[in-house]
């Protein structure tokens, strides 16, 4: 690489914390945050998306850590900052503890309910979900578990207390992380078989087998996500527009995952993984316009 398409620091650090993913991952808990307010505060949304980010960063970056060696293997991680020698352990070290500890202080601030949750996703996505990867499938739904806390996270922060109505926002981006880490899986198979990644259901890699349970898994989404609306007590928390919007998604969704089952074709693995990007946010837009009053 030369020294005019070397990146910045700063592009460096976005690398290292992954700032686009983040973005994803904070949007989802701030839509979580508005199902759990009627009035926006905008100090306290600006602490929760500070915290967001700064605690997602902090989990990508011992993740990139912990793995730079099998990133500097993988065509697709080996210009990260890390595997090229562009940042040190200790700088990467630094930044991501500076990170975790500051959107841990920042979650407290809104209470200390979402300032646990927070640190208990960070604690799983690095130290448990990262070395799992190389071990067992199971990494999967290991990581599948902080993946989905982001919602949980952004209501709680918003309501100060735990129960169903979180618990619900957890469930329905919870199922959504297994067809969306298998399309990703698919798509990058050849360079985790290089690493001794087990990301894809099962080990026989790209089978029809696979690509079955994926769309099982992309199917379960539908009930999964009707779970609001579903709610006892006579105590909704979304209307029927969202009901009818989520079944509608969740069969265009599983459209792509059946696509897949087919041909399994790299291209339509693509698709279903472009399709679990709208698929997400769209439902839960849905269910902030669609709520009902708290």
């Amino acid at each position: 690489m030369t020294k005019e398409n070397t990146p910045s620091l700063l592009k460096d650090i976005g690398t290292l914390f992954k700032v686009r993913l983040g973005s994803f991952v904070v949007l989802s808990s701030v839509l979580g945050w508005f199902m759990g307010v009627d009035n926006i505060d905008l100090g306290n949304l600006l602490l929760l998306i500070g915290g967001g980010y700064l605690l997602t960063g902090a989990s990508n970056g011992f993740n990139q850590i912990i793995e730079r060696n099998h990133d500097a293997i993988m065509a697709r991680t080996q210009n990260r900052p890390l595997p090229t020698g562009r940042m040190t352990i200790n700088q990467a070290l630094v930044l991501s503890i500076g990170a975790g500890i500051t959107g841990i202080y920042f979650l407290y601030l809104l209470n200390s309910s979402a300032a646990i949750l927070g640190f208990i996703s960070f604690v799983l996505y690095a130290f448990v979900y990262t070395p799992l990867k190389s071990r067992s499938s199971l990494c999967v739904f290991v990581g599948a578990l902080p993946g989905a806390f982001p919602p949980m996270i952004g209501y709680v922060a918003a309501t100060g207390a735990f129960g169903v109505e979180p618990g619900t926002l957890f469930a329905v981006q919870f199922m959504w992380q297994f067809p969306h880490f298998w399309a990703i899986a698919w798509l990058a198979h050849e360079d985790y078989s290089k690493v001794g990644y087990k990301m894809l259901p099962f080990n026989s890699g790209l089978t029809e087998r696979s690509a079955s349970l994926i769309l099982l898994y992309t199917l379960f989404c539908i009930p999964t996500s009707l779970l609001p609306w579903a709610l006892p007590n006579s105590s909704p928390m979304v209307g029927n527009v969202a009901l009818v919007v989520a079944i509608v998604a969740g069969l265009g969704f599983s459209w792509f995952a059946w696509r897949l089952s087919i041909t399994l074709d790299r291209s339509d693995a693509r698709k279903l993984m472009f399709a679990s990007f709208i698929y997400l946010p769209l439902v839960q837009i849905i269910y902030v316009l669609d709520k009902t009053p708290i």
